[in-house]
């Protein structure tokens, strides 16, 4: 009754680990989540506000995104980029996740994956018939592919049809993309599809985020929307933004958006408006001020002889590195820490790596981000007694797993 693809799949790593995570708090036990990669931070209250405004909204709305949204969005994206994007480039759907499987859907070809890579990438790929191919990646890049790298897997079949999925700031390593220029030599030279997910773009610690697209516009399909930066993973919206050269990609999108989720709740689209149009300069500068400064007490705290990981460029996550032959594979290891230490991770071999390495995903967003952001202002010094005032939790979890790894 099942197809053999849907019944070798499982439910995705990180909403998994969400669930198990509530199963085991619900038992009344203190647990950690450093699993789950969720924004610590409220949506803006200005965006609440327009939300309650527009609750009455209840008609169907276009199938590609409410007109004047996608106008706000195109000018946000103009405006970051320096490049005149118009609003029928846009496509707005129920988080970018869901517009990423229509992608892979519409999409006949291969599938080029950096390993690490988010946990829903891979799934999609295969739910949609194409074949995935990982790449290799090293600390030493960031965890990002080499052109060579890409390259080498193109020459094996030159006649197929590419689409590489570039995430930066990264999931699930926090690092950030900085070999562009030489990854777009080898997207125009082969005419490869990029899919630019710029989730935590405005996330970036750096001030200076550099996408793809400046690169190879023509190429590259820019994705993002309001989940991280604005805290509202809930409220489930995203948006494409396709190049003029590509148009046939978003006709096909737009076609199966209207035979499956028909069109983005409508109080949301309407309320969204207001977070591409109003200026959130303050609230995300105190977002990335506060993430930038739990990340490297994490780095600083963690890192040790036992543990290597890169410093944090953006987003909430961090890659640690486990240097212990203990475990047979990565789950387990995270199984182990979770039934002991009531620390919730995820195993590397969720993200693409081999499973006999201890690599795992922490997520450093275990706080009250509400209560963080009320008590500092720009000029504020996030030093380490506020974080342990702040961020209790991270500081505990991070003495716990440093106690363990110094006993294994």
């Amino acid at each position: 009754m099942i197809k053999d693809t849907i019944k070798s799949l499982s439910l995705s790593a990180t909403l998994k680990i969400n669930e198990k995570s509530k199963v085991i708090e619900n038992e009344g036990k203190n647990i950690i989540k450093f699993g789950f990669g969720q924004s610590p931070f409220p949506v803006p209250i200005t965006i609440v506000e327009e939300l309650k405004k527009n609750a009455h909204q209840k008609s169907y709305l276009p199938i590609q995104g409410l007109n004047k949204l996608r106008n706000s969005i195109s000018k946000y994206e103009s405006k970051k980029k320096n490049y005149n994007f118009n609003s029928d480039q846009v496509i707005v759907g129920p988080g970018t996740k869901e517009l990423m499987f229509l992608m892979h859907l519409a999409f006949e070809g291969e599938v080029l994956l950096p390993a690490p890579s988010w946990v829903s990438y891979k799934p999609q790929s295969i739910i949609a018939k194409n074949n995935y191919n990982w790449i290799q990646t090293s600390a030493e890049n960031n965890w990002f592919p080499k052109a060579q790298e890409i390259e080498k897997i193109i020459l094996k079949k030159p006649d197929k049809k590419y689409l590489l999925f570039l995430n930066s700031p990264n999931n699930p390593s926090g690092q950030v993309c900085e070999n562009l220029k030489e990854i777009s030599s080898i997207v125009k030279k082969y005419n490869i599809l990029v899919l630019s997910d710029e989730i935590y773009s405005e996330l970036t610690f750096d001030e200076n985020y550099i996408s793809i697209f400046e690169h190879c516009p023509d190429n590259v399909v820019i994705s993002n929307g309001l989940s991280k930066w604005c805290g509202a993973g809930g409220w489930r919206l995203g948006y494409f933004i396709i190049p003029k050269k590509k148009i046939e990609l978003l006709k096909s999108m737009k076609v199966l958006a209207s035979e499956t989720f028909s069109a983005v709740s409508s109080p949301i689209q309407f309320a969204a408006i207001s977070a591409f149009n109003a200026n959130h300069d303050e609230y995300i500068l105190k977002s990335k001020k506060i993430l930038k400064a739990v990340g490297e007490y994490v780095y600083r705290n963690l890192k040790s002889n036992n543990i290597i990981m890169n410093k944090p460029m953006g987003g909430f996550y961090l890659m640690p590195e486990f240097l212990n032959k203990k475990f047979n594979n990565s789950s387990i290891m995270c199984d182990e820490i979770l039934t002991n230490l009531n620390i919730a991770l995820l195993p590397g071999s969720d993200f693409g790596f081999d499973e006999k390495r201890m690599i795992v995903r922490l997520s450093f967003t275990d706080f009250d981000g509400d209560i963080f952001m009320k008590n500092i202002n720009e000029k504020t010094d996030i030093n380490d007694e506020l974080i342990k005032l702040y961020a209790p939790k991270v500081v505990e979890g991070v003495n716990k797993l440093k106690s363990w790894v110094e006993k294994l």
